[in-house]
């Protein structure tokens, strides 16, 4: 069993093994060189677990993508046909859903064009990736205890009173976000806070609604910064 496994390619160019998993393992590293780098320096709203670990396994498919396709024009046209048909009956709202998606295309591309090996090793390193991913929390940031949003009235040259009341509720706060809309006037400010207390988050509410300049006021848990 194990030797058809290994053996198992009977494509026109059967694949080699070896380069097979050094091709495989180099995209893991490149893709996670790349994730980390993401992480540390991601600084917007937008940040998404499931991104992140999408940056991670999707070099290790594109990479098995090229493997089946192997110049071959009949397979990159299935390949975009298919493709085509997901993208068109199904809308993907997670790119982790669009990974699962890629990888059974994937695979399911390598065991019709009987490049077995390469379905039987590409599946299992995927699936060894995307466990251990899902087991380590990997790409999680859980660095802050509130989101915080409001609308600043007076100049930005007077941010220092805004400034002083946050530093004293927090150990330390992040302006993730400013924004000025030339409809009104002022600014909308988010924040990121790690607060000094937890348990004091709506007497820090209640001095911000006090402050002159301040409106708007509404505050967001960070359980984990992926569902910011």
């Amino acid at each position: 069993m194990t030797d058809w496994i290994f053996r198992g390619d009977y494509a026109t160019v059967p694949v080699n093994l070896a380069t097979l998993l050094l091709g495989l393992l180099l995209a893991l590293l490149c893709g996670q060189m790349l994730a980390w780098v993401y992480m540390l320096t991601h600084s917007g709203l937008s940040y998404s677990r499931s991104f992140v670990n999408s940056l991670v396994v999707m070099p290790i498919l594109v990479a098995l993508v090229m493997q089946v396709l192997n110049n071959n024009l009949v397979t990159a046209f299935g390949l975009m046909a298919v493709f085509a048909i997901v993208r068109f009956r199904n809308i993907l709202r997670d790119t982790l859903d669009t990974t699962y998606v890629l990888s059974v295309i994937v695979v399911g591309m390598a065991c019709g064009t009987q490049k077995y090996t390469t379905a039987v090793v590409g599946c299992a390193v995927v699936v060894t990736v995307l466990v251990a991913l899902w087991y380590t929390s990997f790409g999680s940031r859980h660095r802050y205890d509130v989101l915080l949003n409001l609308h600043w009235a007076r100049p930005l040259t007077e941010l220092m009173d805004l400034n002083r009341l946050l530093n004293r509720h927090s150990l330390k706060a992040h302006c993730a976000s400013q924004r000025s809309n030339e409809g009104y006037e002022g600014t909308d400010l988010s924040y990121r806070l790690l607060l000094r207390n937890t348990e004091r988050v709506e007497d820090l509410l209640r001095e911000l609604r006090e402050l002159n300049g301040v409106s708007r006021v509404t505050s967001l848990k960070a359980e984990d910064e992926s569902e910011l």
